[in-house]
């Protein structure tokens, strides 16, 4: 029996009445998922949201009728507003005989079920979901990596966990459910439906910044986007928490070796039904062969990615016949800042900058940590001028910045061969900047990244950041001071205040951390336990230093007393002798003669001297 408690809300049994799924941090627009889900629904079709989805989701589907299955009472309630239809129960409260055009599982499967209701596993999960999608229908599912980069820097194991929602703990000790994509393509298949395209997640699977295509980062290992999309979700906020090593550092680490899509902390798949009878294939090719990483969709990105601070929408790359290309979403279109207000800040968002090919090559942080590890002065030389040639050959008439150059630092710069190219234009200085501060700033980040990071490199291991920063400075042929250095480090709060949405008293914070920069400390934000140890080793040999240095300083005062002594005890050797008694009677009266002769002397001169009176 169904009951209604409220318009749209259907109760039809099994619904948990205290408990709720909604996360209480949300991404601006509903993230790359919503994003993707726009792509994925055509207006006037019928969506079912099986799980809890952010509320931004519903409004960026508001063009199509969409169908929530909840498990949690208060969500549905929240929800009720946006959605045509609201059923809360398990799997079990899905209507019979109901046929979506698309059914999205963004959540994962778990989040589905209701333990006051039939339980129906993983696989049974999948079974109602799948028949509840009609002959062509798009299933979009999320599966959590057992072996993801979440878990293998987390603290805690995956299998202690007591919090609430742990009532059960999904891992690969559970043969029901898949543990990667080749299991969750025979898994699709045995219900009929076919993996067309697969996203990595990062960095954590429950709030994804960035959705990646799996094929795209098998093949594109050297890829500078992908290198900065990968660092760029996997640090900043997501480092705040407290990990056993950076997750930036493993994240790029994977894509070089080839593995960022087996690491991912989760996929999201996209599959759908045949448009035939169920369970057919029109093309006639084994839906258990396929290959789930396949991309069967030609308007799907190759990359979502939520950059900047919130309000910011989602930046996406498209394949096409020349390459990858950028694509500003539309809800990014209509958030974005405009330039004047923006103006007031240091640095702004022009999405419209992003309407042409994403640049190729190495991003060039990359390129210099390498050539850091290998010492290798002379690609370090030839990088470092090189950018320092390409800044200064983008000056304008008062020699100065501006625009996306502006921003240009070694973590936004793709190098190709010998050609530089900023990755992405769309952040752009609000004032123009003197390109020596736009070099100490782009090395100053380099160099604070390389010291506190632990990174092996050829110059003395004594230099202090801005230190460090002058000697880059002086590889790229540039006379860097340390007052431009602390220019820079102002102007980097500054931007860094505008990047991540930070407001007066942050950016005051910022700018005192950023000053606070030591060699001997760890990176700015970050708390892993590997860095930490490695900040602590950095500490242990400082102080060796500084211990040994102070002894030698002991020892050279003590040998300086010591001789002193020496002198002072000869001294009053010979002062008590009858030899030098005998030499100071004798020289006694030459002494006062010597004073007489003064003193005469003086008074001639006195004498010859014309008066006052005389002068006049």
């Amino acid at each position: 029996m169904t009951t209604e408690t409220a318009p749209r809300i259907a109760l039809p049994g099994g619904e948990m009445l205290a408990w709720s799924d909604l996360p209480e941090e949300r991404l601006a627009e509903g993230g790359p998922l919503a994003a993707l889900a726009a792509h994925l629904v055509p207006a006037g079709a019928r969506v079912l949201l099986a799980g809890p989805h952010d509320p931004a989701l519903l409004d960026r589907l508001a063009h199509a009728e969409v169908t929530c299955l909840l498990r949690s009472h208060p969500d549905g309630v929240a929800l009720a507003d946006r959605a045509a239809h609201v059923v809360v129960a398990g799997p079990a409260g899905l209507p019979a005989g109901e046929r979506f055009d698309v059914v999205i599982a963004g959540a994962g499967l778990d989040a589905v079920e209701s333990v006051e209701g039939t339980r129906f596993g993983w696989a049974g999960v999948l079974d109602r979901l799948a028949a509840a999608l009609r002959p062509g229908g798009a299933l979009l599912l999320r599966l959590d990596n057992p072996l993801g980069l979440h878990r293998l820097v987390a603290t805690s194991p995956w299998y202690a966990r007591r919090d609430d929602a742990a009532w059960t703990i999904g891992g690969v000790l559970d043969a029901d459910r898949p543990a990667n994509l080749a299991q969750l393509g025979d898994r699709l298949a045995a219900v009929g439906l076919r993996a067309e395209a697969s996203f990595a997640a990062y960095p954590h699977p429950a709030a994804p910044t960035a959705l990646l295509d799996t094929g795209a980062l098998g093949r594109r290992t050297t890829s500078g986007f992908l290198d900065a999309a990968l660092h760029g979700a996997c640090s900043g906020a997501a480092a705040r928490d407290t990990v056993l090593q950076d997750p930036a550092r493993l994240a790029v680490d994977a894509l070089h070796a080839g593995r960022a899509g087996e690491l991912a902390p989760a996929w999201l798949v996209l599959a759908r039904r045949a448009a035939g009878p169920a369970g057919a294939d029109p093309a006639g090719a084994d839906p258990a062969g396929a290959d789930p990483t396949a991309r069967g969709h030609a308007d799907l990105p190759v990359a979502l990615v939520q950059t900047g601070p919130p309000g910011v929408g989602v930046v996406e790359v498209v394949d096409g016949p020349d390459g990858w290309r950028w694509r500003a979403a539309a809800a990014e279109t209509r958030g974005a800042p405009a330039a004047p207000f923006a103006s007031r800040l240091a640095a702004y968002r022009d999405p419209g900058a992003l309407a042409g090919p994403v640049p190729d090559g190495r991003l060039l942080r990359t390129l210099l940590l390498d050539g850091c590890l290998r010492r290798d002065t002379d690609a370090l030389r030839r990088l470092l001028r090189g950018y320092a040639r390409w800044l200064a050959g983008q000056v304008d008439a008062d020699g100065r910045l501006a625009g996306a150059v502006g921003l240009a630092t070694v973590d936004n710069v793709v190098v190709a061969g010998d050609a530089f190219a900023v990755l992405d234009p769309s952040w752009r200085a609000a004032e123009p900047l003197a390109v020596d501060v736009v070099l100490a700033r782009g090395l100053w980040r380099f160099a604070a990244e390389l010291l506190t990071g632990g990174y092996a490199h050829p110059w003395t291991s004594t230099l202090d950041v801005a230190g460090l920063t002058v000697v880059l400075g002086g590889v790229a042929g540039h006379d860097l001071d340390r007052p431009t250095v602390a220019a820079a480090v102002e102007a980097e709060a500054a931007i860094a205040a505008a990047l991540h949405g930070l407001d007066a008293d942050g950016r005051v914070a910022l700018a005192t951390e950023l000053r606070a920069v030591e060699p001997t400390g760890p990176p700015v934000g970050s708390r892993s336990y590997q860095q930490l140890r490695e900040a602590w080793l950095r500490q242990r040999e400082e102080l060796t230093r500084l211990a040994a240095l102070l002894k030698w300083t002991e020892e050279l005062l003590t040998s300086r007393e010591r001789a002193l002594r020496r002198a002072d005890a000869t001294i009053n050797l010979l002062s008590g002798s009858l030899s030098y008694r005998v030499g100071r009677l004798a020289i006694a009266p030459a002494r006062i003669a010597k004073r007489g002769a003064r003193a005469a002397k003086r008074r001639a001169r006195q004498a010859l001297a014309p008066k006052p009176e005389e002068k006049q």
